[in-house]
């Protein structure tokens, strides 16, 4: 009888929204609604809360955010997970099945950065940069880029780069290589939410040339 009532869920969910047995079709009945691949997205780095995913995904509202998350957990891409004390705080992770999503949420973004109509300066993100001896910290929103020397007050980055020398950087956002062939030579680290460093370093780009 239990499996009877797995099967009739099962089918409740494939097949809900568009009556067809593509896996496209379910995996848009999976992770279509308004947020959910996003919230995809930033659990690819690693379980996060509640609050760190209101703060990376400013425009959700804590009602829609519980939603999806829910929603998500019922159809298995993620789980929900208790940190032990001292922390003590409830954690959100993506399930191993999940985690397999990746591939395909880096080649639809990479489809849809081809559009004429993407706009990069859509990104928001507070970074630090250590090169050599010297401290920046940065912010990127709603198009505008700011960046002074760090101090104690600075809010805390959503990712560091560091470096001894700025050559390696100025390949990545100026020479376009890619970051992973950066830093798998050792010349640059990033740390903390990688994919995120990756959005906002593609921002930049040269003018282009007067002249012959």
């Amino acid at each position: 009888m239990k499996l009877q009532k797995e099967t009739e869920s099962s089918r409740a969910r494939h097949g809900r929204w568009y009556g067809d047995a593509c896996g496209t079709a379910f995996a848009l009945e999976l992770v279509g609604e308004r947020w959910s691949l996003l919230i995809v997205r930033e659990l690819m780095l690693g379980g996060r809360r509640f609050s760190d995913l209101r703060r990376v995904l400013p425009g959700i509202s804590a009602k829609v955010l519980t939603e999806r998350l829910e929603s998500l957990e019922a159809a298995g891409v993620l789980t929900r997970r208790q940190l032990a004390p001292p922390a003590s705080v409830q954690v959100y992770e993506l399930t191993e099945w999940g985690y397999l999503a990746e591939p395909a949420i880096q080649e639809l973004g990479r489809w849809a950065a081809r559009s004429p109509e993407h706009n990069p300066q859509l990104v928001t993100a507070a970074m630090r940069f250590e090169v050599g001896e010297d401290r920046f910290f940065a912010r990127l929103q709603d198009g505008e880029f700011t960046v002074a020397r760090a101090g104690e007050g600075d809010p805390p980055a959503d990712f560091t780069v560091r470096m001894e020398k700025p050559l390696p950087y100025l390949r990545v956002v100026y020479g376009k290589q890619p970051l992973e062939s950066v830093t798998a030579e050792g010349e640059l680290a990033v740390e903390g939410d990688v994919e995120l460093a990756k959005r906002a370093l593609a921002v930049f780009s040269l003018p282009p040339k007067i002249g012959s």
